[in-house]
Formats: structure tokens, sequence, C-alpha cells
């Protein structure tokens, strides 16, 4: 029987095939896709509450939460401003725009209607009105807040409190046996998902659009080998291993274009690589508002690919200190997007309108928004992972040992 990961590939190429082959019939395949969303929506929530409550309650140490916190959004800041400035160099480098004209005239349809959130915005959405509602729709970043603050509450209680921290410890080897469960429909959603996306673009917009497509994988590739490569240098992670962890939910956010699929995916590997739980817990959901990698990488080539576009039919391009004051204004921007549908996009919108370019531009990128999307999302599951380990580096508590005895030496992808 061959691994997970193999099936996930072979569902990705033979979604793909059909897509082609069967467009008609493979537009039906977004069915799948949904299904297997949803089996992960639901699940998401009862997960991150019982893994952060019981990662900080159960560990007892107050001091640590706060660590843990202060030093996560450090390295977020860090290294998403580092992916904008890679977007950046590879945009101006490449010019995957100079050869396409953007005329004012372009439809606009189907750009999503939105706005990132300022930053008093995005402080005050962190906090729940009401969990139920948070967990109804799967809002992990108010989830993680009053998860947080439960757990801390917990811990004040002492024995009080031992009964649901035991019930939260239950819950959670639960939620990895629901998680192993849904898992096993994973290769057919990402089937259905890459055929109702070749069905639906066609190869041909590839064409049409692939020094873009071209530069935004290349920037991708170059991130993650040189950015997070050196950062998995730095911290003396063993990367064979590492990669081998992260193999599984990287594919299922590539097939599914979408991260959070992919997150009771990752809690288990990155247990199971030697990150406490209570940094997983923390880190890993609180990294989907605040870390994504893949999305800076992708804005920065996407709007200066408009830009380059647009220059071609009115000769106005952004000065380099126009594209610098554009990475600060991402930087901010780009954290703003908590539950806001196809985030990428409309922080995509925002900027545009905030630099002064065509809002025509974004309806360009919506036909190849899925193909970009895998990687994006690929990326940001990747980057996440990378920063639970870190921070576990960071605070001394990363087991090796671990590590090497459960991803050591063996083929990355293995057939049995």
């Amino acid at each position: 029987m061959p691994s997970l990961s193999v099936q996930i590939f072979i569902g990705l190429i033979l979604g793909g095939v059909f897509g082609w082959a069967f467009p008609a019939i493979a537009l039906h395949g977004e069915l799948l896709k949904d299904i297997f969303l949803n089996l992960i929506k639901m699940m998401v929530g009862p997960l991150v509450f019982a893994s952060i409550v019981q990662g900080i309650a159960g560990g007892g140490d107050l001091k640590r939460v706060g660590r843990i916190g202060l030093k996560s959004i450090i390295y977020f800041e860090v290294i998403t401003t580092i992916a904008l400035l890679v977007g950046l160099v590879f945009a101006n480098v490449i010019r995957p725009g100079q050869h396409v004209a953007l005329h004012a005239t372009a439809a606009v349809s189907g750009v999503p209607a939105g706005k990132p959130q300022t930053v008093a915005e995005m402080v005050l959405h962190a906090v729940p009105t009401s969990v139920f509602d948070a967990l109804a729709r799967g809002d992990v970043l108010q989830i993680v807040t009053f998860s947080v603050i439960f757990a801390i509450a917990l811990s004040l209680a002492g024995k009080a409190g031992e009964p649901i921290l035991k019930f939260t410890e239950g819950l959670t080897q639960v939620m990895f046996k629901f998680a192993g469960l849904v898992m096993l429909f994973a290769p057919l959603g990402v089937a259905g998902a890459m055929a109702f996306t070749i069905a639906k673009n066609g190869t041909g917009i590839l064409l049409s659009l692939g020094a873009l497509v071209g530069t935004v994988y290349l920037a991708f590739i170059a991130f993650l080998a040189l950015v997070l490569g050196s950062v998995m240098l730095i911290f003396r992670i063993p990367v064979m291993p590492f990669l081998r962890a992260v193999k599984e939910p990287c594919l299922v956010a590539f097939g599914t274009t979408n991260s959070e699929s992919a997150l009771p995916k990752a809690f288990q590997a990155m247990e199971r690589f030697g990150v406490p739980k209570g940094i997983v817990g923390f880190v890993l959901p609180t990294g989907y508002t605040f870390n994504l990698d893949g999305a800076a990488v992708y804005l920065t080539v996407a709007i200066l690919f408009i830009s380059q576009a647009a220059a071609n039919v009115t000769g106005v391009t952004l000065t380099w200190w126009q594209q610098i004051l554009m990475v600060l204004t991402l930087m901010v921007t780009s954290k703003g997007v908590a539950a806001v549908p196809r985030a990428a996009i409309v922080v995509l919108v925002a900027a545009l309108h905030t630099f002064g370019l065509p809002l025509e531009g974004a309806a360009l990128l919506i036909g190849i928004d899925a193909i970009l999307d895998m990687g994006r999302s690929a990326v940001n599951v990747f980057g996440n992972c990378l920063a639970s380990v870190v921070v576990a580096k960071w605070e001394g508590e990363f087991d090796q040992d671990q590590a090497l005895s459960a991803y050591g030496p063996q083929p990355l992808f293995k057939s049995t």
C-alpha cells in the first residue's frame, strides 16, 4: 500500500490529467475538494483549542507562554519582511510584466470586495465576542486568543481545573484519530481540486501569463532554499528529516490550494518531529495570520507585474522609493486579513488602490490565482512548520533525537 504522500502525489497527477482530458466532467471535481475541506474545517477548532490548552496548562509555566509569544512574533515579522523583499528582487530582475499591455478598459468582474484590517481592527478582531461563534466560523486567530486565556485561567485554578485538563488531553488524542480518518479522503480531495482547477482555467492561460507564474514559483523556490534553508542551518535543524516531516502537509496544501487543510497533519508531524505540544499549538495557528510567507512573496511579484504591464501603456512605473514604501505597507496589510475570503487578492486590490495602479490588474490575475495559490499555500505551511521548530530550538525544548528517530535516514517518498 503506497504511503499517504505517494497517494496524494498520484492524486495530483491523475486529477490534472483528468481535468485536461475531460474538462466538462472534471468541473464537478470541486465537490470532492469542498467535502474534504469541510471535513478539515470541522476539526480545526477543537484541535487548536485542545492542543493549546493542554500545552500551556499542562506545562504550568506562564512566563514560558509570554516568551513563546514574543519570540514567535519577532520571527514572523523578520521572515515575512524578507519574503516581501525576495518577491521584490525577482520581480525587478525578471520583469514578468514587460511584455503584457494592461489597458484600463479591461473587465474588472470577479475582483473581490473587502479591505485589509487596520492594526486597531486586527487587534479588536483577535478578541472574540463568543467562542462558539469563532468555532462555528473556524476563525483560527480568535480561537487561539480564547484558548490561551482559557489555558492561563486553567493553570491558575489548580486542582479544580484538573478534570478539564484531562478532558483536553483526551480530546487532543481523539481529534488526531479524527484527522487520520479524514486524511484517508485526502487523495480524492486533492485529485478533485486539481481536476477542477485545470478544467476551469485550462492550460492556455499558463502560456499567456507564463512569465508571471514562472517568476512567482522561482521566487518561492529561492525563498525556500536560500532564506528558510539558511534558517535551518543557523538553528541547526536537521534538513532531510524536516523535509520528510513536512512533505505530507505541504502536498495537501498544494493540492487543495488551502493552507488550513494541512493544519491537522502539520500538528501531528511537528509533534512527532520533536516540537513540544504547547509550542506547536501556539505557533502553527498564530502563523496562519502573521506568518504567510508564500502570500508575502506573491504580493510583491504580483503588484510589480501589474505596474510593469500598466507602464507599457502609461509609461509610468513605481520608483524604488515607492517600492520600499509598498513593502512597508504590505508588512501591515498582509497581517490584517484574518477571516477575509481570498485574502491575498483582497490585499492586492488594496495595494493597487493605494499606489494608483489599475484594479484591472487584479482581474487579470483572477484566472491564474488557483495556480499561484497552490505554491502560496504550500510555502505558507512549510514556513509555519519551520517557525514552530525555530521557536522550540530558541526555547531549548526541541528534541532532536526524537526528530532523527521519527524521520531519520529513509527515502523521502517511500512506497510502503
